[in-house]
């Protein structure tokens, strides 16, 4: 019936993109005024859009006019005319939701049109991207167009943030017209451009701070994610976190370590590769115990080991050198699983990393702590309008709607898709499968014609790159071990006889030119020197009359041909790669080489194939091409895309959990850290406290007031006589009679300085108490799957007990504040001064900066002078 009623009404996709070509006609009518406007006519158009806006238009009613301006720019300042297709874009991007676009299409010219729109509302814009690379890259390549309809662009980098400025150039073509500036500086930018770990590690530090001269961004309010699909699906299960050193030792890894190799697979422990888990059997418990010198590993005092003993078991049958991880510089770096590119400055947690560090016989770093913690989906939920782009998203559109209500539109490519794509070969052995993927490699490039090898892993891609060198046939290895070369070579896949063994091919970012890119090529030929730029106006002349050559031949070769040489686990992954051949209406082939050994097929349906090649007594030498056998492997790939959906799923409905706490967390942190006084925070607080306190202890029939006197002693160091008096009278003179005496300090002490001590006091508990929650709440999720073996669903208990745990960290931080508060050593004004960190200078709000008297330095173990009674360097003055 849904077969029928959409042949007879179209797709729902079909009567979408209708609508939207509508919009683009009206766009097209701009087209012919517009064109014959001079550019300062032209640059005219930003004021007059805004002047419009302030005055009740909205972005919709701007957007065809605005639009046709961004095009027209694009005409003069790029070169480029925006395709009818790449305007649909735009609106789908502005409309809040995915736009499907094939490699090739021109997303990043796309993004221009509805970052430009949404930036006139001056609330900032963020586009996201999977690299710094190509974050700067964009910035450089769209900059002049933003730069001449007066907006300003900024990019964010892990180790220094820049502005587009056409005045700024250097001999560094990475940063050429990229003028370095703050942080704070790109992010007010209209524009500004970054990684999505950077956006989020942004947020995260933000919260971090104590001083609200130091916060960097803004609300959210609108992001453009490129490659959407591998930043909102495939990181989605890894959590962004920003931590610190534990106190734990790390002999205790090295000890567990030496024993794995006499722990044995199914006899001491089960595996399952599947959910990557390990089980110690009982045999495995008591080798463990002896080899360990212990008496018993599940006494409370041992549980902690039998943790690291799986993860040693974890590190070495899981985590493969070269594939999961390499060592660079004495370290272990960990391979991005889906883009193959190394992670500087990730780790595994929860011991996992030093386990694996043991295991190849590095120096442990000590065990981290989580300070802060948010999942991508968090992340980005927070926008007020999030959209993104990718070549791939319609197999996981379902997962986009559920999760982040995004609606995704799969718009048709500018030219007919002319790519022909073969049916998988599957080889009865991995070595069979090899030697048939050199010998289609070595016929491409004997006749000339280019070839791209994707692969899995670094392993695969070397052990491809040792086959080829022994046929004598020159190539290209692009893997997380070159990935700072990977423009290059990716822009030169398509020259001819070009061999290019690729490791996963998400979000390269780069398109593959038949006959190659006239940009490098003409950079190679003048052999990386400092080159003027007529120079290079004269390379790029000679490089384009070479590649337009061998753009003909390549083409009547019948294009680029890409192998790959397994399945991903996601079809996503090998769409992308089949995508980097036929774009624009490009010729093009596409084949996969697959074999029983493969770790899908031998986890997912390997076994029925074994026998049917067995059955019909099929050679190694004989690959399987069949519909039916493609067909088993798509399955195969939709269950573990649904169990990965599983993990998501399950690991937000847990991360909701911590969000809403973080969400209250953050904003009260945030409150204290906007406010000029937060006297009245303090009273608003003692009111709260001194009535819980008053109903605690006078329900206590026996000595309620005087314990309730004796609390009142000891937290805030005031006697009081709270004899014949009602309940109301109690809590009326209490709270008085501390108000009275917290003037009496502030008068001491000075209003400003005390204002200051106050903030610092407020947020030095509350980072304190939440690093103290996220600790205890890493401790629940470890054990909290066990409740199921009691018939109790973990993620139920999760919600109760972290709840009941945010509740003790809440009155934890309130009557932490308090007594700190009250408990501070009044002095003399004078000495008291040295409380003032970080106030050496006072800014006037105008820019500039005036000297003010500089205060004495506090010891590192002196006395805080938040009269915590700690010593300085374990209190306030931990972060300084």
């Amino acid at each position: 019936m849904v077969k029928i009623l959409e042949k007879i009404f179209g797709t729902r996709n079909e009567r979408e993109l209708k609508r939207l070509f509508s919009i683009v006609e009206e766009i097209n009518s701009f087209e012919p005024e517009i064109s014959k406007f001079s550019d300062e006519k032209l640059k005219a158009k930003t004021e007059e859009f805004r002047e419009r806006l302030s005055k009740g238009s909205s972005l919709d009613d701007l957007l065809t006019e605005a639009f046709a301006t961004v095009r027209e720019v694009a005409k003069r300042t790029l070169g480029m005319r925006h395709f009818d297709v790449q305007l649909v874009g735009g609106v789908v991007l502005h409309e809040g939701k995915i736009a499907e676009m094939k490699t090739g299409e021109g997303k990043t010219l796309v993004a221009t049109l509805a970052a430009y729109l949404n930036a006139l509302e001056g609330k900032g814009v963020h586009v996201v991207t999977v690299n710094d690379y190509l974050a700067r890259r964009d910035v450089q390549w769209m900059g002049p167009v933003y730069n001449f309809l007066g907006l300003n662009v900024g990019v964010i980098q892990p180790d220094a943030s820049f502005i587009y400025d056409p005045g700024y150039r250097t001999s560094d073509k990475r940063f050429d017209r990229l003028r370095p500036c703050s942080k704070k500086e790109a992010y007010l930018a209209d524009i500004t451009y970054g990684t999505n770990n950077e956006f989020g590690f942004d947020y995260l530090r933000d919260n971090m701070r104590y001083s609200i001269d130091e916060l960097c961004q803004r609300e959210l309010n609108y992001a453009i994610v490129d490659e959407v699909d591998s930043i909102l699906i495939d990181e989605a299960r890894t959590p962004l976190i920003i931590s610190g050193p534990s106190e734990e030792s790390t002999d205790i890894y090295y000890s567990v370590n030496r024993i794995i190799k006499y722990l044995k697979p199914e006899e001491d422990f089960k595996l399952d590769e599947k959910l990557k888990t390990v089980v110690l059997t009982e045999q495995g418990s008591r080798k463990a115990e002896k080899l360990l010198g212990i008496d018993n590993l599940y006494d409370t005092v041992n549980i902690q080991i039998v943790h690291h003993i799986n993860q040693a078991i974890r590190a070495h049958y899981f985590f493969k050198k070269d594939v999961d991880y390499v060592v660079k510089d004495g370290k272990i770096v960990i391979v991005d699983e889906f883009t193959g590119r190394l992670l500087s400055g990730r780790r595994w947690s929860d011991g996992l990393h030093q386990a694996i560090e043991a295991k190849e016989g590095l120096k442990i770093e000590a065990e981290n702590q989580t300070l802060a913690t948010i999942t991508f989906q968090n992340y980005f939920r927070m926008y007020k309008k999030l959209a993104g782009m990718t070549g791939t998203a319609d197999t996981e559109a379902s997962e986009f709607a559920e999760i982040y209500n995004l609606e995704v539109v799969v718009i048709p490519t500018h030219k007919p898709m002319t790519r022909q794509d073969y049916p998988d070969g599957v080889y009865k052995t991995e070595k069979a499968k090899y030697e048939a993927v050199v010998k289609e490699i070595e016929e491409c490039y004997k006749i000339g014609r280019p070839v791209l090898v994707g692969t899995t892993s670094i392993e695969k891609s070397e052990l491809i790159s040792k086959m080829l060198k022994k046929k004598g046939i020159p190539h290209s290895v692009l893997n997380a071990k070159y990935h700072d070369k990977e423009a290059e070579i990716i822009a030169q896949a398509g020259r001819i006889g070009s061999v290019t063994i690729a490791t996963n091919m998400a979000g390269r970012g780069t398109d593959i030119l038949l006959g190659g890119n006239p940009e490098f090529l003409a950079r190679e030929m003048l052999n990386g020197k400092n080159y003027t730029e007529e120079e290079f106006k004269e390379a790029l002349k000679k490089a384009k009359e070479i590649c337009e050559k061998e753009h003909e031949k390549v083409v009547s070769l019948g294009g680029l041909h890409i192998i790959g040489t397994e399945r991903h686990e996601s079809r996503r992954v090998d769409n992308q790669l089949r995508g980097r051949a036929g774009r624009q209406g490009d010729p093009g082939s596409s084949k996969f080489y697959l074999s029983l050994e493969d770790e899908l097929l031998r986890l997912f349906g390997g076994e029925k194939l074994q026998s049917l090649m067995h059955f019909l007594k099929i050679d190694d030498d004989t690959p399987i091409e069949n519909k039916m056998v493609s067909k088993a492997i798509e399955n195969a790939q939709k269950k573990v895309e649904a169990h990965n959906f599983d993990i998501r799923k399950h690991l937000l409905k847990y991360d909701d959990v911590m969000n809403s706490q973080r969400k209250e967390i953050y904003a009260f942190r945030k409150e204290v850290l906007e406010s000029d006084s937060t006297k009245e925070k303090v009273f608003e607080l003692l009111e709260i406290e001194i009535d819980e306190l008053v109903e605690f202890y006078l329900f206590q029939e026996e000595q309620g007031i005087q314990k309730l006197q004796e609390q009142i002693k000891g937290r805030f160091d005031v006697d009081l006589d709270l004899e014949n008096k009602s309940k109301d009278e109690i809590k009326e003179y209490i709270i008085e009679k501390l108000k009275e005496t917290y003037e009496q300090k502030e008068s001491k002490v000075g209003s400003q300085l005390m204002r200051d001590i106050e903030k610092m006091v407020f947020l030095h508990v509350i980072d304190t108490k939440w690093k103290e929650h996220l600790l205890g709440i890493d401790h629940l999720k470890e054990g909290i799957g066990l409740r199921g073996y009691a018939q109790r669903d973990p993620l139920v208990e999760y919600k109760k007990e972290a709840f009941a745990l945010f509740e003790e960290i809440s009155r934890n931080i309130v009557s932490d504040i308090l007594t700190r508060l009250f408990k501070i050593q009044v002095k003399e004004e004078t000495q008291v001064k040295v409380a003032q960190r970080h106030r050496t200078v006072r800014n006037n709000g105008d820019g500039s900066s005036q000297p003010i008297e500089k205060p004495k330095k506090i010891g590192r173990n002196d006395p805080c002078p938040c009269g915590s009674g700690k010593k300085y360097k374990k209190c306030c003055g931990k972060n300084v």
